[in-house]
């Protein structure tokens, strides 16, 4: 990392600067790799006693090859409590063997800020400000058609699915395959080329041409899934002080963001052209336009870079306006706060789907939301070392757009009964602080109820996509967190953590359950036994403990 600072120059210009880089060949977990960057400009100008300017941009491009979950059969067989499904070996041109990952992550996404602070007198100021961010993301994934599923960890090629069906000779066969044959449990990268170049394909009413073309039709490819976003916004803040005792903050926020979800071909694997048509339409009816991911496109064959599949928008729009109060006295501190907002959101579809071809294309009914919130908190002083914190907030939340739409990537399709979340909030906290000892003990305490769950999988049965939706899903997050710093000698330092939580689902949501392909509905109003189930995705506790010493 390298940092320059200007200091504040002659002409009352200050600049700051800095670049910096992370990189790992390979990660701690096999076949990952990490190539990362940041940069930093920013500028000040004072432009009088009352007026300053200021500026700034800064971003992090990065390029990263993912870990994958596995299920427990996998990690016990391959011995590896870190075994990684998504890479492979690949044998290059020149006969050199690499390490190759399935599960790439590219992102950069700069943001840029311009603001401007107004100082009107010695007890009022105006703070404005604009901000835009920008840029791309993408995750790279295997895509296969007319062809047997790739991943290693499929659960095909597991024992227990030959258990299951009491197939004890082939259950024995992969337990042996996984247990002593290393390359075997992971992606055979010469397997799919060798797939894609024998598959030679005669391709009638190419492009919506009356063209045939001939060439090896990819049975694999790796695509590359972009979410790339564009987002501006601004706010205006005034700030006022009434008294030593008194101070208020009151201002408007406004913000739009669009986000591009699309695919491209990031890789034909050896092959000529990849066929972009849903190999699940097929169920659905005879008639050939029902399987066209652009029905003004039929057959379109699609090479490195081209996009395929769903191409949408989905646009976000909010404005904010808020208050706040802060009391200052001897023996406590306090605030109190209040905001009003307006939220909406639509799709917009970019292709005419063959499923949906007059619910895909275009924009989607506009969802609209007003919410408030209201929050509070005090710090009493019971010395000038000891305080008690006491926080609380009572809000509503509009439901997030990736969670509104059942089957975003096809159709236009809302989820019914879109309603605001209701979310209520509280902590109380002990604080100590001395020169040599820091010590803060919490409670806290959240209910968030009447939030939208929704999922898409892939489901063997029906073989096909499904969209499960459920609503009514109410979340209680409750612990206590424990952390204590203080020095042992005088160069060690140490320091503890404990945090005891229940994440907890408290509610019996209702759950309906569709076909992407048809929109048919396999389960409607099912109630879904969820209650005092655990939340998935963080720990319910963790520990920490650590040691600082400081040489001379």
């Amino acid at each position: 990392m390298y940092t320059y600072s200007s200091g504040v120059l002659k002409n009352k210009w200050a600049f700051a600067a800095s670049a910096s880089t992370r990189l790992a060949s390979e990660g701690y977990v096999e076949g990952t790799f990490y190539q990362a960057f940041a940069y930093y400009f920013a500028g000040e100008k004072q432009l009088s006693e009352k007026h300053h300017i200021d500026f700034s941009i800064f971003g992090a491009p990065s390029y990263r090859g993912g870990q994958g979950l596995a299920v427990e059969e996998a990690y016990e067989l391959s011995g590896n409590p870190f075994y990684n499904a998504n890479w492979g070996y690949q044998t290059l041109s020149n006969g050199e063997i690499v390490k190759r990952n399935a599960r790439t992550s590219t992102s950069h996404m700069p943001i840029i800020t311009f603001s401007h602070n107004w100082k009107i007198s010695e007890k009022s100021k105006l703070n404005t400000s604009v901000y835009s961010t920008f840029g791309k993301y993408g995750r790279t994934s295997l895509n296969w058609n007319d062809a047997n599923d790739p991943r290693p960890d499929y659960y095909r090629y597991l024992p227990s699915y030959f258990e299951g069906i009491n197939d004890m000779v082939n259950a024995n066969l992969y337990r042996d395959l996984w247990q002593n044959d290393p390359a075997g449990r992971q992606i055979q990268w010469d397997d799919l080329y060798a797939a894609n170049i024998k598959n030679l394909y005669s391709q009638e009413n190419a492009n919506g041409s009356n063209e045939t073309i001939i060439g090896n039709r990819s049975k694999y490819i790796v695509e590359n899934r972009w979410n790339n976003i564009i987002n501006f916004g601004g706010n205006t803040s005034y700030t006022k002080t009434i008294n030593e005792h008194v101070k208020i903050v009151t201002g408007v926020f406004m913000q739009y963001q669009r986000n591009h979800y699309f695919k491209t071909v990031e890789d034909l694997l050896g092959g000529d052209f990849w066929l972009d048509v849903d190999r699940f339409a097929s169920q659905v009816g005879v008639d050939p336009s029902i399987q066209q991911n652009e029905i003004s496109e039929p057959n379109k064959l699609v090479g490195v870079g081209d996009k395929f599949d769903y191409d949408y928008y989905i646009h976000n729009y909010k404005v904010t306006a808020f208050g706040q109060a802060d009391l200052t006295y001897n023996k406590f501190d306090g605030y109190i706060a209040a905001e009003l907002s307006d939220a909406l959101f639509y799709r917009e579809g970019l292709n005419q789907n063959g499923k949906f071809p007059n619910d895909s294309k275009g924009n989607s009914p506009i969802s609209n939301f007003i919410n408030y919130a209201i929050k509070g908190g005090v710090v009493y002083k019971l010395s000038g070392r000891q305080f008690i914190s006491i926080n609380g907030l009572i809000r509503t939340q509009a439901p997030y757009s990736r969670d509104a739409f059942i089957s975003p990537r096809t159709r236009n399709f809302l989820v019914n009964g879109l309603e605001n979340e209701m979310i209520y909030s509280g902590d109380v906290s002990y604080i100590l602080r001395y020169p040599k000892l820091k010590m803060r003990a919490t409670y806290y305490h959240t209910n968030r109820n009447n939030a939208v769950w929704s999922r898409s999988f892939y489901h063997d049965a029906y073989n096909n996509f499904v969209n499960y939706t459920m609503t009514g899903v109410n979340y209680l997050h409750q612990g206590l967190e424990f952390g204590l710093e203080g020095n042992i000698t005088g160069k060690l330092q140490g320091n503890a953590v404990v945090a005891l939580g229940q994440h907890l689902y408290t509610s019996r949501p209702i759950a309906n359950v569709s076909i992407d392909n048809s929109a048919e509905l396999l389960d409607e109003g099912k109630t879904i036994y969820l209650q005092n189930y655990k939340v998935g995705g963080m720990p319910q506790s963790a520990f920490s403990v650590g040691l600082k010493y400081n040489g001379k």
